[in-house]
């Protein structure tokens, strides 16, 4: 079955273990389900919420895909199982975290789904690594591009790109 290609782009994130080598696998397992496009550097960033934890590795990954929204948080929620994600909902630590930005121009809102992610435009580090491979995306309940929202972000939060010396 040919399904028409959605533009799509992903959030990844790890900070536990070997958070590059976790990416890195998470890239490998998106290509079963998506067409990259464009991949961000990666970055270093602050956790968000009140657990003590260590840092993560952001980055963004824009692409197509022939699977629905339904389906695509299906299979990010697999990958991340088959990863060893023992959690979702929490803001803990976790050795990778999928999360769908955005899908093509479309508004969803369910019990398990919410696109484009509801979080998006309050993150930096979501929108840095973001902006790298889709700066004029057009955040279709904003009205903004990821570019405009980076650039209008309040943030005490540190978001630095990263090497692997540090």
């Amino acid at each position: 079955m040919n399904k028409q290609p959605h533009p799509v782009c992903i959030g990844l994130g790890s900070n536990m273990g070997d958070r590059e080598a976790y990416l890195r696998e998470a890239i490998e397992r998106l290509k079963a389900v998506v067409c990259c496009e464009a991949l961000s550097d990666m970055f270093e960033t602050e956790p968000v919420g009140s657990v003590a934890q260590g840092w993560f590795l952001n980055m963004a990954l824009r692409g197509t895909t022939g699977l629905g929204p339904a389906e695509l948080l299906a299979a990010l929620q697999g990958m991340e199982d088959a990863m060893g994600r023992s959690s979702r909902g929490d803001k803990g630590p976790r050795i990778i975290d999928l999360d769908i930005l955005l899908y093509s121009s479309t508004i969803l809102r369910t019990e398990t789904l919410t696109v484009p992610h509801p979080e998006l435009h309050k993150r930096a580090f979501v929108l840095t690594p973001l902006a790298q491979v889709a700066p004029g995306w057009q955040h279709p309940v904003l009205g903004a591009s990821v570019e405009q929202l980076l650039q209008e972000l309040e943030t005490d939060k540190t978001v630095r790109a990263w090497t692997r010396n540090g």
